[in-house]
């Protein structure tokens, strides 16, 4: 199923997702990827979204959303996840 990409466990992936999160020039300090998973052959990451302490989006949001998009296009032509 995943010939052209090589496998990686969750916790390698995050390890080198952080990594890219921080070299990257929209980093906010405490944006962190979490969690990932596989959807078909797109990695989905996950972590802090920065909302208020109503659970609502804050400024810092989009942000986020947009580095964790980020992160699926760069890794999910390179990896897919193994156990």
């Amino acid at each position: 199923m995943h010939t052209s990409t090589a496998a990686i466990t969750s916790e390698a992936l995050l390890i080198e997702a952080n990594k890219a999160i921080r070299q990257h020039e929209h980093y906010l300090p405490g944006m962190i990827a979490t969690e990932v998973e596989q959807k078909g052959d797109v990695l989905v990451f996950s972590g802090e979204f920065f909302l208020d302490e109503q659970g609502l989006p804050t400024a810092k949001t989009p942000a986020v959303f947009n580095m964790f998009k980020h992160l699926a296009h760069l890794f999910s032509d390179k990896y897919h996840l193994v156990k």
